[in-house]
């Protein structure tokens, strides 16, 4: 797999150049699905990150902030063609990295180069707007960008989430720091190759792996960094936006979820069983929008949770490359915390779990995806974000409780609704607690154009779409008197 890899891994890019880090000190990148060596990359640590942001506001100060809104766009648009032509090199890389299956980094790498494709033509397409007001007043809203951005981007879809981070954040003239996850940032140096082959100036791009704890909390907290875009869990999101309000500078923060899939006994059950299972292992199930809880309507609980079984017992874990149903977790660490939360339900019913493939490596960090039944609302794996391919399903009477059940988490990042009832389609969209709401389908198929975002305890501010672009600028208003 590293003979597909055509850019220094153990290097940084900082200033539109590969630079080794400051302190000389290196990290180890494992590959999950054999648990061996994979890669040797930089441990970044606060100086790199000085660098790295002064390189940043070197570049507004200078090419990067001349450039027009439709050379941006430009831009970007060849740095997403340039993924097409690396996209199974990408995948490859992605799939040794994470461990999920090829098929799945194939489209991650695809779905990069769409978010380069939409940026690349939204770019000049963000106006202001002009406001009436008072006799002799002409006024009008401008919108800017933000300055030097930062960017703390997690191991589990670094392409995807580089793509619609990153990508909104140079369409509206910024300039970022990328700190990618220590577990999995080969595809952000790849990208950083990638941009620089097509042009971007220096500087406006940056990309510093490292620890959290080091090179990730120099950023969040970095005097002079004018916006933090986080991806990650609660407990260390809460740790970057703290850090941020000492700046008082703006974040977003894409954190957890505990998504449900609401089935009622209407529902075209064909239709919607693809997506209740395959909406909850994606990806080993270390998606933030993973649908864990099934909710079914007593009338078809037993017919739909049969043939959920069903699936269940067909799933086959394996490695990346052999690209069956489920790879590997990212790490040891995660196949414990896991394995803990299955364990949590050893006085559950386990109505179905998946098999490992014949001569998968023991070394691996494999689970087997497990379906619990009957589970209580306020059961703790009922309640918790699992990060593994875990799914509990839950039986309800009606609407209202169906509404209740839903709602009780503290999170609010997605949610579904498979019904034939287009009244109950629009009040339950309207009733549950999320920043998505998909009927009779799961993610809309990613979805570029989409914004995606939480409430509560699922985060705040918005990714993909145009609210991404609104959300890495500044409004100013200008109010001119000419009498």
């Amino acid at each position: 797999m590293l003979d597909k890899i055509w850019y220094p891994t153990d290097k940084m890019f900082i200033g539109g150049e590969w630079k080794s880090p400051a302190g000389g000190e290196m990290l180890m990148l494992e590959n999950p699905s054999t648990g061996q060596h994979l890669a040797t990359i930089s441990r970044g640590q606060s100086a790199d990150i000085d660098a790295a942001v002064n390189a940043a506001q070197a570049a507004l100060d200078g090419e990067w902030g001349r450039t027009t809104a439709l050379e941006r766009g430009r831009i970007l648009t060849r740095i997403g063609q340039l993924i097409l032509t690396r996209v199974e090199e990408l995948a490859e890389i992605e799939a040794a990295d994470v461990g999920k299956p090829l098929s799945q980094a194939r489209n991650d790498a695809i779905a990069m180069a769409r978010y380069m494709e939409f940026y690349g033509g939204a770019a000049d397409k963000v106006h202001g707007e002009t406001i009436p007001y008072m006799e002799g007043y002409t006024v009008y809203t401008l919108r800017e960008p933000h300055g030097v951005t930062g960017h703390i981007v997690p191991w589990n879809y670094p392409m995807q989430i580089i793509g619609r981070s990153v990508g909104a954040a140079l369409a509206m003239g910024n300039a970022c720091v990328l700190k990618p996850a220590e577990e999995a940032c080969l595809t952000a140096l790849g990208f950083a190759a990638l941009a620089a082959e097509a042009g971007l100036p220096a500087g406006a791009l940056n990309v510093v792996p490292g620890l959290g704890h080091e090179a990730g909390a120099a950023l969040s907290g970095h005097g002079a960094i004018q916006h933090i875009s986080f991806t990650g869990s609660v407990g260390v999101g809460k740790l970057v936006q703290t850090a941020a309000a000492q700046n008082v500078i703006p974040v977003t923060l894409e954190l957890g979820g505990k998504s449900p899939q609401v089935v009622f006994d209407d529902a075209d059950l064909d239709a919607a069983l693809p997506f209740l299972v395959g909406a909850c292992i994606q990806n080993a199930g270390q998606t933030c929008s993973a649908s864990s809880r099934v909710l079914i309507q007593r009338g078809i609980y037993d017919e739909l949770l049969e043939r959920m079984a069903d699936r269940y017992s067909s799933l086959k874990v394996g490695t990346a490359m052999s690209d069956v149903n489920v790879g590997p977790l990212i790490s040891a660490r995660q196949k414990e915390i896991v394995s803990g939360f299955i364990a949590q339900g050893k006085n559950l019913r386990i109505a179905a779990q998946g098999s490992v493939v014949k001569g998968t490596p023991e070394a691996g960090h494999y689970v087997l995806p497990t379906l619990f039944a009957d589970v209580a609302p306020d059961h703790v794996l009922a309640q918790s974000e699992i990060f593994g391919p875990v799914q509990v399903v839950i039986p309800f009477k009606d609407e209202a409780e169906a509404i209740e059940i839903a709602n009780n988490t503290e999170f609010g990042l997605v949610a579904s609704v498979w019904t034939r009832d287009g009244a109950r389609q629009m009040r339950m969209a309207k009733a549950l607690k999320a920043g998505q709401v998909f009927i009779n389908n799961y993610g809309a198929g990613g979805g570029v154009e989409l914004p995606f975002g939480g409430v509560g305890k699922s985060g705040h501010g918005r990714e993909k779409g145009f609210e991404a672009l609104y959300g890495f600028s500044s409004l100013k208003t200008v109010a001119a008197y000419h009498g």
